[in-house]
């Protein structure tokens, strides 16, 4: 039987990397692999289709699926996922120390619609109290100027967002003009460690840490998609990808576990899979809908509410009926 052979463009990421290197294999597929910096790569598979596979911001996806577009088919593995409470950053001379004095406040996003804003919303709106219409967004580059919104949004009435075609937010925040980023790529003045900015949150992983436990909230940032014409083409495709990425990420937990040597170079890495696996449970990283299921609703509570969805969403909208169940022996 020949092979089935499709592009697939994802990062490189340790528990990815079998799969693109041929030691796991998806059933019945010759994956041929394109690794690019994920920007480059959300750009080109949301604008123009160039792969038959990859990796997409969830927010593009929820976004691009609410408004019955069609194009896409997403299945449920999620190559990346961060608590965003670290992504929050601020001037060291501005006078912000808690997230509820951002009420009122001037906070910049890269674009709307980006993954990381929609949780970060979520969580002033939900767990710290501020209403959307209480700040004053602006959406700029972090670092570049001209950075655009990718898709079309509907923003709730009384949100005030001004797009910034000029500056940078780095430049933005650094001048004084907004009072914090919320950014997955930190500014620069923080990462060159000028001294002029900072995180809101100090012990950020102690207060993420709290989120989950609060909430159950395990934030997606990416998930795997597929061209709709290659999907219906061959449909049997979305399980049998699920099943290959579910391995690769599973041997990728087991080096990480390997007390023999070390598979990465991270000093008590067994030690910090150990005390995630306390948090998280065993399978630290799960793939598939019902161990997501609070994650995702959450997700697209968020998008719906922020004006990203353009309806209210279920679950089961976001994958094909092929992954969301399987057989048993």
């Amino acid at each position: 039987m020949n092979q089935l052979t499709l592009s697939l463009a994802v990062g490189d990421y340790d528990h990815v990397r079998d799969l693109l290197t041929g030691r796991v294999r998806a059933e019945g597929i010759e994956l041929l692999p394109v690794n690019l910096p994920v920007e480059e790569i959300f750009f080109r598979f949301t604008k123009f289709r160039e792969w038959d596979i990859s990796e997409m911001s969830f927010g593009k996806y929820v976004s691009i699926a609410s408004q019955d577009e069609g194009g896409l088919v997403a299945i449920p593995v999620f190559p990346s996922r961060m608590f965003r409470q670290s992504s929050f950053y601020i001037r060291v001379d501005g006078g912000i120390t808690r997230p509820e004095q951002l009420a009122g406040k001037r906070v910049g996003v890269p674009e709307w619609a980006q993954t990381a804003s929609i949780y970060s919303r979520g969580y002033l709106t939900h767990t710290v109290g501020i209403p959307l219409t209480d700040i004053q967004w602006f959406q700029a580059g972090v670092n570049e100027a001209g950075r655009t919104e990718k898709v079309a949004l509907r923003l709730p009435a009384g949100v005030s967002l001004t797009p910034v075609l000029e500056r940078s937010l780095n430049d933005m925040l650094v001048a004084g003009d907004i009072d914090m980023i919320m950014s997955a790529r930190p500014p620069k003045d923080f990462a060159n460690r000028s001294g002029k900015l900072t995180r809101l949150f100090a012990n950020s992983a102690d207060v993420e840490r709290e989120y989950y436990l609060q909430t159950g909230i395990f934030p997606i940032m990416h998930v795997i998609a597929m061209r709709r014409d290659t999907f219906e083409r061959n449909p049997w495709i979305a399980m049998n990808l699920l099943k290959a990425f579910t391995e690769a990420k599973d041997r990728s937990v087991e080096r990480a576990l390997d007390i023999t040597c070390s598979h990465s170079p991270l000093p008590w890495g067994l030690e910090a899979t150990q005390r995630a696996q306390s948090l998280f449970g065993d399978d630290l990283w799960p793939y598939g809908i019902e161990a997501n299921r609070t994650t995702i609703q959450a997700f697209i509570d968020f998008a719906y509410e922020q004006g990203i969805c353009h309806r209210h969403m279920t679950v089961e909208e976001l994958f094909p009926k092929q992954v969301q169940s399987t057989f048993k022996v």
